[in-house]
């Protein structure tokens, strides 16, 4: 699940941020009231004159929550991620291990000891 989830809320975060600076930059600041007054054209906009200042600064708002809830969303997956092994060594003590090998008899055989005692000194 975290394959995927990280990806999506990346791509959703993203996205979000590049709205949130095109909402702020189609703005007018508090300076530009004066000149909608005095028949500046802004008033015939699309909003109107007050309509647009309302609706895009909800829309900011409402765009900057969820870019927040993403940062946190992205910071919590990030540092919850299993750690891979950095080298091979690690990854060969994090194996169970293998079965030990059967050693050989410690005596000899039969045969090779009566060859022994035919030897002569």
């Amino acid at each position: 699940m975290d394959g995927i989830l990280f990806p999506l809320i990346l791509t959703v975060h993203i996205l979000v941020g590049a709205t949130v600076i095109g909402l702020v930059l189609l703005q007018h600041g508090k300076g530009a009231d004066m000149g909608a007054a005095f028949g500046s054209g802004s008033s015939g906009s699309l909003f109107g004159a007050s309509g647009s200042a309302n609706f895009l600064s909800r829309t900011t708002a409402v765009l900057a929550t969820v870019f927040f809830i993403t940062s946190l969303g992205l910071s919590y997956l990030a540092t919850n991620r299993p750690q891979a092994p950095s080298s091979v060594m690690e990854q060969v003590q994090n194996q169970p291990a293998a079965a030990p090998i059967e050693q050989a008899p410690a005596q000899p055989a039969a045969g090779a000891d009566s060859k022994a005692k035919e030897i002569p000194k």
